[in-house]
């Protein structure tokens, strides 16, 4: 029904026409953390003064442990309630409003004040709920297996995407619609990601910055599939150009 080669030659020419605003929109999504993806880079030198620390801790004595452990954790926990509340009341928004960028951009309508979209009044906490109930189922299967938690993230993975179209929706419906239109496709869609991952060494070996650069390219492809599978959804019967608040779809 589609084909990678032929999503990401429609990305290609979407980019063309104006790649620094999807640039932007880019670097915002994945600082709002709705790129879905992980780096491990800063794991290997975690052990490197571990024998300067072990001598260190000889001359602390024993009683403030404690005290130490406890401002430890504080910090850690206060740190995480951070990222945590800015990612929802945040992120979530932003990473919306970026999506919606994207797919206007299919059409090529390129308008950056997309990204302040879902903050208008109405909207603004139905979208955060949605995803934020998305992320809990997520995060629930994560908590079964590695595999399982990756298979549903594929099935969700539309969610901010037909939340772009009607951010109310209702959060059932997102992720149940979402499902519907993932079936199936999830595989290749597993294989679209893989296709990413020579774009993402180069980015490295460019001082690791370069990875920035291909994130236009990502969500122009991502952008596109979801035009199709939406497309796809229509076809099925699975929802309506009315659910979705869309006025003209293109033929396939």
């Amino acid at each position: 029904m589609w084909s990678r080669s032929e999503l990401k030659l429609n990305a290609k020419a979407v980019l063309k026409k104006s790649y620094w605003k999807a640039f932007i929109v880019s670097i915002v999504i994945a600082l709002a953390g709705g790129n879905g993806w992980f780096s491990g880079g800063g794991s290997g030198g975690a052990t490197s003064g571990s024998n300067e620390f072990s001598n260190n801790t000889n001359s602390i004595p024993s009683e403030i442990f404690p005290e130490i452990i406890f401002i430890i954790l504080f910090v850690a926990l206060s740190v995480i309630a951070v990222v945590m509340i800015f990612r929802i009341f945040l992120g979530y928004p932003l990473e919306v409003g970026g999506k919606r960028y994207f797919v206007s951009s299919t059409e090529y309508e390129f308008n950056m004040n997309y990204l302040g979209y879902i903050f208008e009044k109405g909207i603004y906490l139905d979208t955060i709920k949605t995803m934020l109930l998305r992320g809990v189922y997520n995060f629930l299967w994560y908590l079964l297996l590695i595999i399982p938690g990756i298979i549903k993230g594929y099935s969700y993975s539309m969610v901010p995407y037909i939340l772009s179209d009607n951010p109310n929706i209702g959060a059932k419906r997102a992720i149940e619609l979402s499902q519907d239109m993932t079936r199936g496709h999830k595989f290749d869609m597993f294989i679209l990601d893989l296709s990413f991952i020579g774009w993402y060494l180069l980015g490295v070996l460019l001082f690791i910055v370069g990875i920035f650069f291909v994130f236009p390219y990502v969500n122009a492809t991502y952008a596109e599939l979801y035009k199709v599978l939406r497309e796809y959804a229509i076809a099925k019967n699975y929802t309506t150009e009315m659910e979705l608040n869309i006025d003209n779809l293109i033929e396939q």
